[in-house]
Protein backbone atom coordinates (compact mmCIF):
# COMPACT_ATOMS: atom_id res chain seq x y z
CA UNK A 1 0.00 0.00 0.00
CA UNK A 2 0.96 2.88 -0.72
CA UNK A 3 -0.08 7.13 0.42
CA UNK A 4 -2.45 9.19 -2.15
CA UNK A 5 -0.48 12.28 -4.01
CA UNK A 6 -1.48 14.40 -1.08
CA UNK A 7 -0.94 11.89 1.91
CA UNK A 8 -4.37 13.44 3.44
CA UNK A 9 -7.66 13.25 3.70
CA UNK A 10 -8.18 15.33 0.92
CA UNK A 11 -6.87 12.19 -1.70
CA UNK A 12 -10.28 10.63 -0.95
CA UNK A 13 -12.52 11.98 -3.98
CA UNK A 14 -15.31 14.45 -2.82
CA UNK A 15 -13.94 16.39 0.15
CA UNK A 16 -11.79 19.92 0.89
CA UNK A 17 -10.43 20.72 4.09
CA UNK A 18 -10.37 24.14 5.76
CA UNK A 19 -8.70 25.40 9.07
CA UNK A 20 -9.49 28.80 10.71
CA UNK A 21 -7.56 29.68 13.84
CA UNK A 22 -7.13 32.91 16.34
CA UNK A 23 -3.16 32.38 17.15
CA UNK A 24 -3.89 34.60 20.54
CA UNK A 25 -6.72 31.97 21.34
CA UNK A 26 -4.35 29.45 20.67
CA UNK A 27 -7.16 27.47 19.23
CA UNK A 28 -9.47 27.33 15.99
CA UNK A 29 -11.77 25.05 13.81
CA UNK A 30 -10.99 22.24 11.45
CA UNK A 31 -14.12 21.58 8.43
CA UNK A 32 -14.50 18.61 6.36
CA UNK A 33 -16.54 20.11 3.77
CA UNK A 34 -18.84 17.32 1.36
CA UNK A 35 -18.67 18.49 -2.71
CA UNK A 36 -21.97 16.56 -2.13
CA UNK A 37 -23.53 15.24 0.72
CA UNK A 38 -21.51 11.84 1.99
CA UNK A 39 -23.43 8.88 3.85
CA UNK A 40 -21.92 9.45 7.30
CA UNK A 41 -21.33 7.27 10.60
CA UNK A 42 -19.51 8.08 14.35
CA UNK A 43 -18.35 6.13 16.91
CA UNK A 44 -17.76 7.46 20.26
CA UNK A 45 -15.40 5.56 22.42
CA UNK A 46 -13.93 8.13 24.57
CA UNK A 47 -15.46 9.06 28.39
CA UNK A 48 -15.65 12.97 28.00
CA UNK A 49 -17.29 13.73 24.43
CA UNK A 50 -18.64 17.23 23.11
CA UNK A 51 -20.72 16.84 20.19
CA UNK A 52 -23.53 17.81 18.09
CA UNK A 53 -25.83 15.95 15.47
CA UNK A 54 -24.53 12.96 16.10
CA UNK A 55 -27.32 10.59 17.32
CA UNK A 56 -28.75 11.21 13.60
CA UNK A 57 -25.96 9.57 12.21
CA UNK A 58 -26.62 6.22 13.36
CA UNK A 59 -27.59 3.38 11.12
CA UNK A 60 -31.54 3.37 12.30
CA UNK A 61 -32.11 7.18 11.87
CA UNK A 62 -33.73 8.95 8.86
CA UNK A 63 -31.14 10.91 7.59
CA UNK A 64 -27.99 9.63 5.55
CA UNK A 65 -25.87 11.68 4.41
CA UNK A 66 -23.44 15.22 6.17
CA UNK A 67 -23.09 17.93 4.33
CA UNK A 68 -19.85 18.58 6.89
CA UNK A 69 -18.28 17.44 9.58
CA UNK A 70 -16.25 19.69 11.74
CA UNK A 71 -13.75 19.53 14.40
CA UNK A 72 -12.86 22.28 17.09
CA UNK A 73 -10.91 23.21 19.95
CA UNK A 74 -12.41 25.37 23.13
CA UNK A 75 -14.25 22.82 24.72
CA UNK A 76 -18.17 22.96 24.69
CA UNK A 77 -17.81 26.91 23.45
CA UNK A 78 -16.62 25.26 20.10
CA UNK A 79 -19.90 23.72 19.42
CA UNK A 80 -20.27 27.11 18.64
CA UNK A 81 -18.46 26.55 15.32
CA UNK A 82 -21.20 23.99 13.86
CA UNK A 83 -23.25 27.02 13.84
CA UNK A 84 -20.88 29.38 11.67
CA UNK A 85 -20.17 26.39 9.44
CA UNK A 86 -24.51 25.48 8.26
CA UNK A 87 -24.40 29.35 7.83
CA UNK A 88 -21.42 29.35 5.17
CA UNK A 89 -23.44 26.31 3.60
CA UNK A 90 -26.51 27.78 3.76
CA UNK A 91 -25.36 30.66 1.63
CA UNK A 92 -24.07 28.51 -0.68
CA UNK A 93 -27.60 26.43 -0.65
CA UNK A 94 -26.53 23.39 0.47
CA UNK A 95 -28.32 21.34 2.94
CA UNK A 96 -31.12 18.73 3.37
CA UNK A 97 -34.60 19.41 1.29
CA UNK A 98 -37.61 19.77 4.22
CA UNK A 99 -40.28 21.21 1.51
CA UNK A 100 -38.81 24.76 0.49
CA UNK A 101 -36.50 24.85 2.88
CA UNK A 102 -32.60 23.50 3.14
CA UNK A 103 -30.97 22.19 6.35
CA UNK A 104 -27.16 21.82 6.71
CA UNK A 105 -26.12 18.75 7.98
CA UNK A 106 -23.18 19.30 10.07
CA UNK A 107 -22.13 17.43 12.84
CA UNK A 108 -18.88 17.77 14.79
CA UNK A 109 -16.96 17.56 17.87
CA UNK A 110 -14.89 19.52 20.41
CA UNK A 111 -11.55 19.29 21.86
CA UNK A 112 -10.55 20.77 25.55
CA UNK A 113 -7.79 23.05 24.89
CA UNK A 114 -8.78 26.21 27.38
CA UNK A 115 -5.67 25.75 29.52
CA UNK A 116 -2.99 26.10 26.84
CA UNK A 117 -1.40 29.23 27.16
CA UNK A 118 -3.63 31.15 25.20
CA UNK A 119 -5.64 34.20 25.59
CA UNK A 120 -9.44 32.86 26.16
CA UNK A 121 -10.98 36.57 27.24
CA UNK A 122 -12.99 36.58 24.42
CA UNK A 123 -15.71 38.58 25.61
CA UNK A 124 -19.44 37.96 25.83
CA UNK A 125 -19.45 35.26 22.78
CA UNK A 126 -16.64 32.81 21.84
CA UNK A 127 -14.90 33.29 18.76
CA UNK A 128 -15.80 29.97 17.41
CA UNK A 129 -19.07 30.48 15.16
CA UNK A 130 -16.75 32.98 13.47
CA UNK A 131 -14.04 30.49 12.67
CA UNK A 132 -16.18 27.99 11.61
CA UNK A 133 -17.89 30.33 8.75
CA UNK A 134 -14.36 31.20 7.89
CA UNK A 135 -12.80 27.81 7.54
CA UNK A 136 -15.69 26.92 5.38
CA UNK A 137 -13.98 29.35 3.21
CA UNK A 138 -10.75 28.18 3.34
CA UNK A 139 -11.44 24.72 2.31
CA UNK A 140 -9.57 23.47 -0.17
CA UNK A 141 -7.43 20.06 -1.66
CA UNK A 142 -4.67 21.53 0.41
CA UNK A 143 -4.12 22.30 3.57
CA UNK A 144 -1.60 22.74 6.45
CA UNK A 145 -1.34 20.30 9.12
CA UNK A 146 0.43 20.57 13.45
CA UNK A 147 -0.71 23.99 14.68
CA UNK A 148 -3.54 24.78 12.52
CA UNK A 149 -7.68 24.39 12.52
CA UNK A 150 -8.39 22.65 15.13
CA UNK A 151 -4.96 21.24 16.33
CA UNK A 152 -4.27 24.72 17.06
CA UNK A 153 -3.72 24.57 20.47
CA UNK A 154 -3.74 21.26 21.45
CA UNK A 155 -1.71 19.10 23.42
CA UNK A 156 -0.50 15.59 24.90
CA UNK A 157 1.27 13.83 27.74
CA UNK A 158 5.06 15.87 27.41
CA UNK A 159 4.34 17.26 23.83
CA UNK A 160 2.15 19.76 21.43
CA UNK A 161 0.02 18.23 19.91
CA UNK A 162 -1.45 19.49 16.57
CA UNK A 163 -3.72 18.48 13.15
CA UNK A 164 -2.76 15.54 11.04
CA UNK A 165 -3.68 13.48 7.85
CA UNK A 166 -2.93 10.69 6.11
CA UNK A 167 -3.83 8.57 2.83
CA UNK A 168 -4.01 5.27 1.67
CA UNK A 169 -4.74 4.01 -1.77
CA UNK A 170 -5.89 0.38 -1.83
CA UNK A 171 -4.74 -2.34 -4.68
CA UNK A 172 -8.73 -2.14 -5.92
CA UNK A 173 -8.35 1.80 -6.85
CA UNK A 174 -10.46 2.91 -3.28
CA UNK A 175 -8.97 5.27 -1.56
CA UNK A 176 -9.18 6.05 2.60
CA UNK A 177 -8.11 9.27 3.62
CA UNK A 178 -7.87 9.87 7.88
CA UNK A 179 -7.98 13.47 9.85
CA UNK A 180 -6.79 13.99 13.19
CA UNK A 181 -7.01 16.64 15.99
CA UNK A 182 -4.52 15.21 18.42
CA UNK A 183 -5.01 16.53 22.29
CA UNK A 184 -4.78 12.70 23.98
CA UNK A 185 -4.47 12.22 27.45
CA UNK A 186 -1.43 9.97 26.61
CA UNK A 187 0.87 9.87 25.00
CA UNK A 188 1.77 9.07 21.50
CA UNK A 189 5.74 8.16 21.99
CA UNK A 190 7.33 4.89 23.50
CA UNK A 191 7.85 6.29 26.58
CA UNK A 192 10.53 8.99 27.01
CA UNK A 193 11.96 7.76 23.75
CA UNK A 194 10.80 10.67 20.61
CA UNK A 195 9.81 7.21 18.50
CA UNK A 196 6.26 7.08 17.42
CA UNK A 197 3.94 4.35 18.70
CA UNK A 198 2.37 4.42 15.49
CA UNK A 199 5.83 3.64 14.06
CA UNK A 200 4.80 0.22 12.42
CA UNK A 201 2.71 1.48 9.70
CA UNK A 202 4.59 4.76 8.65
CA UNK A 203 5.62 4.91 5.22
CA UNK A 204 8.69 6.80 4.63
CA UNK A 205 9.64 9.65 7.04
CA UNK A 206 6.11 11.05 7.30
CA UNK A 207 6.54 11.34 10.66
CA UNK A 208 10.13 11.60 11.33
CA UNK A 209 11.55 7.65 10.15
CA UNK A 210 13.09 6.83 13.21
CA UNK A 211 10.94 3.43 12.85
CA UNK A 212 10.33 1.50 15.99
CA UNK A 213 12.92 1.55 19.02
CA UNK A 214 15.36 -1.33 19.62
CA UNK A 215 15.72 -2.16 22.64
CA UNK A 216 12.32 -0.71 23.87
CA UNK A 217 13.05 2.00 26.43
CA UNK A 218 12.61 0.75 29.88
CA UNK A 219 9.78 3.25 30.41
CA UNK A 220 8.17 1.76 26.72
CA UNK A 221 4.96 0.30 29.17
CA UNK A 222 4.81 2.99 31.40
CA UNK A 223 1.56 5.03 31.86
CA UNK A 224 2.50 8.48 30.48
CA UNK A 225 -0.19 11.06 30.82
CA UNK A 226 -1.11 14.61 30.81
CA UNK A 227 -2.26 14.28 34.90
CA UNK A 228 1.57 12.57 35.82
CA UNK A 229 2.74 15.73 34.40
CA UNK A 230 0.69 18.31 36.58
CA UNK A 231 -1.96 18.97 33.63
CA UNK A 232 -5.69 19.16 33.85
CA UNK A 233 -6.71 15.78 33.81
CA UNK A 234 -10.01 17.11 31.96
CA UNK A 235 -7.89 18.75 29.19
CA UNK A 236 -8.08 16.22 26.49
CA UNK A 237 -9.89 14.41 23.49
CA UNK A 238 -8.28 13.24 19.91
CA UNK A 239 -11.29 14.22 17.26
CA UNK A 240 -11.38 12.32 13.96
CA UNK A 241 -12.60 11.79 10.79
CA UNK A 242 -12.01 8.30 8.47
CA UNK A 243 -12.97 8.76 5.15
CA UNK A 244 -13.09 7.01 1.54
CA UNK A 245 -14.38 7.00 -1.78
CA UNK A 246 -16.11 3.40 -1.90
CA UNK A 247 -20.03 3.21 -2.13
CA UNK A 248 -21.17 2.13 1.48
CA UNK A 249 -24.00 1.90 3.24
CA UNK A 250 -24.32 4.16 6.61
CA UNK A 251 -24.01 0.31 8.22
CA UNK A 252 -21.06 0.38 7.10
CA UNK A 253 -20.11 3.65 7.83
CA UNK A 254 -20.70 2.75 11.28
CA UNK A 255 -18.47 -0.13 11.11
CA UNK A 256 -15.94 1.58 9.86
CA UNK A 257 -16.10 4.39 12.07
CA UNK A 258 -15.84 1.66 15.17
CA UNK A 259 -12.57 -0.34 13.39
CA UNK A 260 -11.06 3.16 13.05
CA UNK A 261 -10.56 3.51 16.80
CA UNK A 262 -8.05 0.74 16.49
CA UNK A 263 -5.61 3.42 15.05
CA UNK A 264 -6.06 5.08 18.44
CA UNK A 265 -4.90 2.23 20.25
CA UNK A 266 -1.83 2.06 17.77
CA UNK A 267 -0.47 5.28 18.16
CA UNK A 268 -1.88 6.93 22.32
CA UNK A 269 -1.06 5.36 24.90
CA UNK A 270 -3.01 4.87 26.84
CA UNK A 271 -6.44 6.33 24.42
CA UNK A 272 -10.07 5.55 25.06
CA UNK A 273 -9.67 7.07 28.45
CA UNK A 274 -12.62 8.31 31.00
CA UNK A 275 -11.14 11.96 30.70
CA UNK A 276 -11.11 11.82 26.74
CA UNK A 277 -14.16 12.31 24.47
CA UNK A 278 -12.24 10.25 21.51
CA UNK A 279 -14.42 10.26 18.74
CA UNK A 280 -14.50 8.59 14.59
CA UNK A 281 -16.59 10.19 12.26
CA UNK A 282 -16.82 8.59 9.23
CA UNK A 283 -17.64 9.51 5.26
CA UNK A 284 -18.06 7.68 2.53
CA UNK A 285 -18.53 9.85 -0.81
CA UNK A 286 -18.78 7.23 -3.35
CA UNK A 287 -16.98 8.98 -5.87
CA UNK A 288 -15.02 5.87 -6.85
CA UNK A 289 -17.92 4.20 -7.94
CA UNK A 290 -16.88 1.23 -6.37
CA UNK A 291 -18.96 -1.27 -4.26
CA UNK A 292 -17.09 -3.20 -1.63
CA UNK A 293 -17.00 -6.87 -1.34
CA UNK A 294 -16.91 -9.03 2.09
CA UNK A 295 -13.12 -9.54 1.93
CA UNK A 296 -12.21 -5.80 0.32
CA UNK A 297 -14.24 -4.55 3.21
CA UNK A 298 -11.96 -6.29 6.11
CA UNK A 299 -8.76 -4.60 3.77
CA UNK A 300 -10.62 -1.47 4.12
CA UNK A 301 -11.30 -1.68 7.66
CA UNK A 302 -7.63 -2.68 8.33
CA UNK A 303 -6.50 0.49 6.18
CA UNK A 304 -8.69 2.69 8.18
CA UNK A 305 -6.50 1.61 11.21
CA UNK A 306 -2.84 2.26 9.90
CA UNK A 307 -4.56 5.21 8.29
CA UNK A 308 -5.97 6.65 11.41
CA UNK A 309 -2.73 5.54 13.28
CA UNK A 310 -0.63 7.57 11.18
CA UNK A 311 -3.00 10.34 10.62
CA UNK A 312 -2.23 10.65 14.53
CA UNK A 313 1.33 10.56 14.52
CA UNK A 314 1.44 13.16 11.61
CA UNK A 315 -0.17 15.66 13.79
CA UNK A 316 2.13 15.38 16.68
CA UNK A 317 5.23 15.21 14.16
CA UNK A 318 4.02 18.70 12.64
CA UNK A 319 3.28 20.91 15.47
CA UNK A 320 5.21 24.27 15.43
CA UNK A 321 7.03 25.62 18.36
CA UNK A 322 5.34 29.50 19.44
CA UNK A 323 4.79 31.50 21.94
CA UNK A 324 3.34 30.97 24.99
CA UNK A 325 3.60 26.96 24.75
CA UNK A 326 3.56 24.97 27.79
CA UNK A 327 4.63 21.90 26.26
CA UNK A 328 7.65 21.94 23.72
CA UNK A 329 6.82 20.35 20.03
CA UNK A 330 8.18 17.08 18.70
CA UNK A 331 10.45 18.75 16.21
CA UNK A 332 12.40 20.45 19.11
Amino acid sequence: MKPGPKNLITDVGGLTVGNAEDRALKSGVTVVVCDSAATAAVHVMGGAPGTRETDLLEPHNTVQAVDAVFLSGGSAFGLDAGSGVQAALREAGRGFQVGPVRVPIVPGAILFDLINGGNKDWGRYPPYRDLGFDAVQNAARDFALGSHGAGTGALTAGLKGGLGSASTLLSNGVTIGALAAVNALGSVTYGSSPHFRAAAFEIGDEFGGLGLPHPLPNDASDIITKMNLGQPRQANTTITVIATDAVLSKAECKRLAVVAHDGFAHSIWPSHTPMDGDIVFALATGTSGKTIDVADFVTLCASAVSTMARAIARGVYSAQAESGDVMPVWKA
